[in-house]
């Protein structure tokens, strides 16, 4: 079994699960459930290529638990979908600024949730003609990215960022002074998704600038236009 096709699949609805995980595992992935996030934090989390996350259960909710995976540097890389019958834009974009892939809300289709599923995994293995990484170095002041290590260093520092921030830093800093539309950011960086708001770049840029310190404002907002790294 290819290890990038073990699924995690978190919620409180056990008949839903069963669903889903059927589908899943026909389509050959394996498939671990937990119906809550206490029982999925006592599991292997690491060994898991995607975790697919309710909002609302129990003590915990997904929303918590995805936290508790973001904040520790053995998990923060795991992909994390929502689905959810939440539907608010300040739930998606929560569950967005903790670094989740994608947010489906309820009721969707299986069809929907296997083609996130597909999206979502292809982007963790498969190299893009379009990758808007190279292999040299860009640096920028005391601002440095490594693209072939997947490193950003600022002020001597190494900065932890996902590897949305990254690929929109790199993209930003490959070309400095050129504006990017949001509509080519997303094709640059989301190219295999179904569906994905112009707002999920909104809020990886907000999260980016919270992290360059002094370098935040070489990220500049050509309001109507896009973003560009500003010298």
């Amino acid at each position: 079994m290819d290890e990038n096709r073990k699924i995690l699949l978190v919620d409180d609805e056990e008949t839903l699960c069963e669903v889903l995980r059927f589908n899943l595992e026909s389509e050959g992935y394996m498939v671990d459930v937990a119906n809550s996030s206490e029982e999925a934090l006592t599991m292997p989390l690491r060994e898991y290529s995607l975790i697919l996350l309710d909002v609302m259960m129990g003590e915990i909710s997904g929303i918590q638990f995805a936290n508790i995976l973001k904040r520790n540097s053995v998990t923060a890389d795991i992909p994390i979908i929502f689905c959810t019958a939440r539907d608010a834009e300040d739930d998606m974009v929560e569950g967005l600024e903790l670094g989740a892939d994608d947010y489906i809300t309820k009721p969707y289709s299986v069809r929907n949730i296997l083609a996130r599923v597909k999206a979502v995994l292809r982007r963790r293995t498969i190299p893009r003609s379009t990758e808007p990484l190279n292999d040299g170095r860009v640096e920028y002041g005391k601002l440095v990215i490594v693209p072939s290590r997947k490193l950003c260093m600022v002020n001597g520092l190494e900065i932890k960022m996902p590897r949305k921030e990254f690929e929109i830093l790199s993209t930003l800093m490959g070309d400095m002074g050129k504006v990017f539309s949001r509509e080519e950011l997303l094709r640059l960086i989301w190219p295999d998704e179904v569906v994905v708001l112009d707002r999920v770049v909104d809020v990886n840029i907000t999260r980016l600038r919270s992290k360059l310190g002094e370098y935040a404002r070489n990220i500049v907002t050509r309001p109507g236009y896009g973003y560009a790294f500003m010298v």
